[in-house]
């Protein structure tokens, strides 16, 4: 079980995010040499950032590039994204694993109570062939804070696989099925049948394995090989240390101390907190890396704070930014 601090980030008193996110701010902008570079860059004057809209966001890329980290220190870990042959790696350098297990515990717990509650079971790579990947990291320890006997991971074991969530099933046990795309999908294609009592959760990521597909589409046909009303999702990245989850419909909603912001497509530099954009992401977790994050996602944000992912830019709505290299 991961220590459940009370790290000050994860207070979820009222106006305390956009006090805790400004104070984030001025920490990295004097501790994070990259990132102050970027600021320096843009023009910024730091006394006049005085909400989170007027906060600059990093560009997301620049993990691949750069070591971002607020303060000197050795990584307890560092998470890599997976990327076909020959593609440059983002590496998101993490002080403490500690509060990414807070992090995503305390995300987990609020939407679907304590991981002791289910026999989780991914169908990813494991802990030994991928513990690079922070997904790979977060299901691992999920697993071990489960408890149950069968809870693992089986992405090459289908036929095991479906005997255990038959026998899971009949016995009632709750369970979370937390997978990749793509091995969801092949799995349902080869063992569809009923399940009443599990979770089925999708991770994305097709990586030329099979053709893309829309989310509702991919929903649609586990929804049908598995008798199930909604498919859920989890929304998170190599450069974050919080998820965002969905219960159906690709709607997802943050923990209290992450938020997703708009930016315009022409104006990098003009960024809302509903409507539709490329999507901005401030995660308070992300306090010794950036917690200021520009993605090539594009998306939607309503009133309430949750969100839908639309799809991916091409970078090309990085305009201004592309033309700044930071040395």
């Amino acid at each position: 079980m991961p220590h459940q601090g009370n790290h000050k980030i994860f207070s979820t008193a009222p106006g305390s995010f956009e006090q805790g996110a400004l104070g984030i701010f001025h920490f990295q902008l004097n501790n994070n040499a990259v990132y102050r570079e970027f600021v320096h860059a843009l023009g910024i004057q730091p006394q006049k950032v005085c909400t989170i809209t007027d906060i600059p966001f990093l560009p997301v890329r620049f993990f691949k590039t750069h070591a971002v980290q607020s303060g000197v220190f050795s990584p307890q870990a560092i998470f890599e994204s997976s990327g076909t042959t020959g593609m440059v790696s983002s590496r998101h350098l993490v002080k403490e694993t500690a509060l990414y297990e807070e992090s995503f515990t305390r995300g987990f717990e609020r939407t679907y109570g304590p991981a002791s509650g289910y026999c989780i079971i991914g169908l990813l790579p494991s802990y030994l062939e991928r513990g690079h990947s922070s997904l790979v990291y977060m299901v691992d320890q999920l697993i071990r804070q489960s408890g149950h006997p069968d809870s693992g991971f089986y992405l090459d074991e289908y036929e095991k696989l479906a005997g255990l969530l038959r026998q899971l099933d009949q016995k009632g046990q709750p369970v979370l099925l937390i997978g990749v795309t793509f091995a969801l999908l092949d799995f349902a294609e080869k063992y569809p049948m009923p399940l009443s009592h599990t979770i089925i959760m999708e991770t994305g990521g097709m990586k030329g394995r099979r053709r893309e597909m829309i989310r509702q589409e991919v929903h649609e046909i586990l929804q049908m090989a598995f008798s199930q009303t909604a498919i859920h999702s989890e929304y998170g990245m190599t450069e974050l240390l919080s998820q965002a989850y969905s219960k159906g419909g690709g709607l997802y909603n943050c923990p209290p101390w992450m938020r997703v912001l708009l930016r315009d497509e022409e104006d990098p530099l003009d960024i809302k907190t509903s409507g539709a954009g490329i999507v901005n992401i401030i995660d308070l977790a992300n306090l010794h890396s950036c917690s200021f994050i520009a993605t090539d996602d594009a998306g939607k944000v309503y009133s309430d704070g949750s969100f839908e992912i639309l799809g991916r830019t091409d970078g090309s709505d990085m305009r201004g930014c592309s033309l700044l290299v930071v040395s």
